[in-house]
């Protein structure tokens, strides 16, 4: 065992965080930590990592285990040092196996026949290569670089870059220490898709053992092979991933509510008894027994959900016109980088889009662009009776900060009811007494929250949402994504959550060399085709390579291009752009249908339920059908292209 706790009880004041808890943390272990905002899942990683003391039980931890923790208190931390020296504090001890090993050789230049000192050395060198001190710049460069971090960010100082990027900085001094556990509470909060990639592909072949708290279901999906769950001041156990753990959780709670429905009979049937016969004196002594057992019974608590999963409607007050933006020849520079040059895009109704890419290829500038709070050079249009709202970081700063939480909900006009505003704040994680809190009191990430419940009642017909999960826990990020899916109008949302984009987006933007580039599917669609185009291009330049490397012992002639060839390709990229948008269609179609099925109404008539249940069967069989037409043909110009 690595580490863990023992009959643990935490508490702060008369709070319980967790009661006689015992969890045992075995080498190799990846595990997540889940648990509602709010239940102590960061308190709890305080307290297996020894800065918070029980109040009763013991953390245990093996003698040598070093244990790694990273959390967003870290960020106090200040240093005028550049971030390439910050990580490579993590290699301190090669530093002073180093210093050794420059005394022992100026003590072996005076006496170079010392056999012990010879030794010495000799031991040093091996501790030096243990530690792995022959490759620190290299492996120092290349987690920096996973990270995100260029070369030329490595000399910049520790102290001129956001929170975010100083997080990215003591994630990778912490995984360059190796520790046998790594403790790490919301490690891609601070990350894009790319380095949460590199990440995963890192972490799967860390060999210490991993605890994380984490919101991003997708991440866990991927990393974890069992969740423990803080959950009603007790520690749960399941062995499997969180897509394991939601159908685990949900036989047990039904199993527990079958248990204690049970035996609430149970103990109705032997109440009735005690009541009709401990007067009777016959029959006394046996109600006295029975009574006596009914107090030794150990009871089952019902099953109590914390969260109910409440149903979020959006309406939208008008129908927009067939296209909502339009951008042709835009161009956006700054002074140190270009984001667009000369870029075309639009955005049609019923688009649902997820624009994706890497920190500072100008996702955020490129929201900003379309609703017009960003100047340009080019066109930017409207299209007609366009309504939009628009949710990013700055929204906060509109918040009036003398309102209560409630009070600015109410103020925002939207004719809710105060009880349907006090459940739609619920789902934001304002509970309780906390809507009669003062904007001016609250957190950034409360804050945050507010400016996107204003956003999502705002009944606009199109959306701009720049990370809107940020600040949201699981549950609440499932619940704005079923409110997104039975929103009627459009979207475009920037988000590092994958599990997220993959449950709201049918269309993917990406930035790629200043050009807005459009995919029209689902994001594994995308990534799918996207591992395909880099598998690809990869095989492509290695022939290429090995034919350049070729041409000069064999003397070939240039390779010609056939006329037959590229009239073939071009025909291919003809089929393959009508499949697209056959396949756009017959989903499109197929989300409607889906609509339909969700409709109360449609059970009233069998015969309306049993032909709208016969075209959305047809329909999955011809989404399949071309999705695999879709696919052959750009296999086909794939081949095409490497020829």
């Amino acid at each position: 065992m690595l580490a863990g706790l023992q009959n643990v009880t935490f508490e702060f004041g008369a709070r319980v965080i967790v009661r006689n808890a015992t969890w045992h943390i075995q080498p190799a272990q990846r595990i997540g930590l889940i648990g509602y905002n709010g239940t102590g899942k960061s308190t709890l990683l305080k307290v297996l990592a020894g800065e918070y003391q029980p109040s009763e039980g013991t953390v245990e931890r093996g003698r040598n285990t070093s244990i790694g923790y990273l959390h967003q208190d870290l960020l106090s931390f200040e240093t005028n040092e550049s971030i390439y020296e910050v990580a490579l504090h993590a290699f301190d001890k090669v530093k002073a196996i180093e210093r050794e090993l420059e005394k022992l050789v100026a003590e072996l230049e005076k006496a170079p026949n010392n056999d012990a000192l010879l030794n010495t050395y000799s031991e040093k060198l091996h501790e030096l290569e243990e530690a792995g001190g022959y490759d620190v710049q290299h492996k120092t460069e290349e987690v920096l670089q996973g990270l995100g971090f260029s070369n030329a960010d490595l000399k910049r100082p520790y102290k001129e870059f956001s929170g975010g990027w100083r997080m990215r900085v003591l994630l990778a001094k912490m995984i360059l220490q190796q520790p046998d556990l790594l403790l790490l509470d919301e490690p891609t909060n601070h990350l894009d898709l790319p380095s949460i990639e590199w990440l995963e592909k890192y972490l799967q072949h860390y060999k210490g053992a991993v605890v994380m708290v984490s919101h991003d279901k997708y991440f866990l999906n991927r990393m974890v092979k069992e969740i423990v769950e803080l959950y009603q001041k007790e520690l749960h156990f399941y062995s499997g991933n969180y897509e394991y753990y939601e159908t685990e959780k949900q036989q047990r709670v039904e199993l527990q509510q079958r248990a204690f429905e049970n035996q609430q009979d149970y103990i109705r049937q032997q109440e009735r008894f005690i009541e009709r016969f401990k007067a009777k004196a016959s029959k006394a002594a046996q109600a006295q027994s029975v009574m006596k057992r009914l107090d030794r019974l150990d009871r089952i608590e019902e099953t109590e959900i914390e969260r109910p999963n409440i149903k979020i409607n959006f309406a939208i007050d008008k129908t927009p016109g067939k296209v909502l933006v339009e951008l042709k020849g835009a161009t956006k520079k700054f002074p140190t980088t270009s984001i667009l040059e000369n870029a075309s895009g639009e955005i049609e109704r019923g688009d649902k889009i997820a624009l994706v890419g890497a920190n500072g290829k100008g996702k955020s500038t490129l929201l900003r662009i379309i609703a017009g709070t960003e100047p340009i050079t080019g066109e930017r249009k409207w299209g007609h009776n366009i309504d939009a709202a628009f949710y990013a970081q700055h929204q906060m700063e509109a918040l009036n900060l003398n309102h209560t939480v409630l009070e600015e909900m109410k103020d925002f006009g939207t004719q809710k009811t105060e009880l349907e505003l006090r459940t739609l704040l619920g789902c934001f994680l304002f509970g309780g007494d906390e809507i009669d809190k003062k904007i001016k009191v609250l957190s950034g990430g409360e804050k945050a929250r507010v400016a996107l419940a204003k956003t999502m009642v705002s009944k606009a017909n199109f959306l701009l949402l720049d990370e809107p999960t940020n600040h949201l826990d699981i549950h609440s990020a499932e619940l704005l994504i079923n409110a997104l899916n039975r929103y009627e109008g459009s979207y475009i949302l920037v988000s590092h959550d994958r599990y997220f984009i993959s449950k709201t987006a049918n269309k993917i933007w990406e930035i790629v060399d200043g050009q807005i580039k459009e995919f029209k599917g689902t994001y594994e669609e995308w990534a799918q085709w996207k591992e395909r185009a880099e598998k690809a291009a990869q095989q492509k330049a290695k022939t290429e390579h090995g034919v350049l490397k070729k041409l000069p012992e064999q003397k070939a002639a240039p390779v010609v291009i056939k006329p037959e060839a590229k009239r073939e390709l071009e025909k291919q990229q003809k089929l393959f752009k009508q499949i697209e948008e056959k396949l756009a269609r017959f989903q499109m179609q197929k989300a409607d249908v889906e609509k339909q099925l969700a409709s109360p109404e449609i059970y009233q008539s069998g015969q309306k339920f049993k032909e709208t249940e016969a075209r959305y069967q047809q329909l999955l069989q011809q989404v399949k059908e071309t999705e695999a037409q879709y696919e052959k043909v750009f296999e086909s110009i794939i081949t095409l292209e490497s020829a």
